[in-house]
Parts: structure tokens; sequence; C-alpha cells
């Protein structure tokens, strides 16, 4: 009986050092989110490559080398975020993520018109302004309401090989995510 308590006794101690030690390794983990990332090397609105190279090699290698991605941060506080692009790639993707890192929205070119990158990230308040008169630049918009303030639209390219590269990197170079102003 001793020995069952000898036993129990240190596995308690044992999960509370396991415990502590992560309460003590939880903020320098916190500090490293691809928000704070983000934030570190380029301003809201600016479209980032997110290769290791552009965020200072502090990325983890990308997990399938046939996909480039590329992010921008935004704040729905400026206004409906417009993020578009006028090239056309054999298949694209697209995820918003909410400050907290969870996706609250997914997109591909499947289900866009024409299969061409171009929505509006917004609010419940700015879609009901906007449906009193769209702007004729939004006029082939795909509408994604949400509850976020804040934000990331994570962008997916496919290149199948090496051919695709060039469009696929131009792709992301006329990405662009800027916000909308309502009238």
């Amino acid at each position: 009986m001793l020995r069952l308590f000898y036993v129990i006794l240190l596995g308690l101690v044992g999960a509370g050092m396991v415990h502590i030690a992560i309460l003590f390794m939880l903020p320098s983990y916190s500090e490293r989110d691809i928000w704070s990332r983000l934030s570190a090397v380029a301003a809201p609105y600016a479209v980032v490559n997110l290769g290791p190279e552009a965020l200072r090699d502090n990325a983890p290698a990308p997990r399938n080398p046939f996909l480039l991605p590329a992010a921008c941060r935004f704040d729905l506080a400026d206004g409906p975020v417009h993020v578009q692009s006028p090239q056309t790639v054999p298949f694209w993707s697209v995820s918003i993520y909410n400050e907290d890192g969870l996706n609250i929205f997914s997109i591909s070119d499947r289900t866009a018109t024409d299969r061409v990158l171009d929505f509006v990230i917004l609010t419940t308040a700015q879609m009901q302004v906007i449906r009193s008169g769209i702007p004729s630049e939004l006029g082939r918009s795909v509408f994604i309401e949400t509850d976020a303030e804040e934000g990331i639209a994570l962008v997916r390219v496919f290149a199948p090989d090496e051919t695709w590269q060039g469009v696929a990197a131009a792709f992301v170079r006329e990405l662009s995510c800027r916000p909308v102003a309502l009238d």
C-alpha cells in the first residue's frame, strides 16, 4: 500500500513539474505566432510572400513545395478589404484567419466567378451599407461576411511544376489587398 501511495505521489509531483514548465514556456511561443511575424515584416494590407526568407527564417519550411503561400493582414475598422489578382493560375485557394489564428472562411477558384481571385471581406454592418449600392469595381466580387475585426487572408497558389513557377510568382506579385472606402 505504501508503494502505491509513493507511485501516486511521484506521478502528481511529475505532472505538476510538467505543467509549471509549460506555463514558463508559453510566453515565448505566443510571441512567435504568424500574426506577430507578419506584423514585424509588413504593414497591414501589404502582401507578403510567406517563404522562409520573408519571415526572417523563423517560419517552418513549406509543407507542400507545389503551393506558393502569400498573406496580408487586414483591419475591418478601416473598411471592407478587397483582395484580388488579375492573373490566372491552375489553382488558388484563400483562407481567412482571425487574429487568434482560427480559420473562419475558405474559398477556392472553383467557387469564384470565372476562377478569378476577387473577393471582399467585410462585417455584417458593412455588408448592409454595400447592399444599398454595390460599387462597379466590386460587381464581380465574392462577398465574405465575418465577425472578426482583424485577420489574415492567406492565399495559396498551385504551381504543378517548375514551368509554372513564373506564372505563380506573377500571380502573387499582382495580388492586391486594400481597404475599400464606403460612401
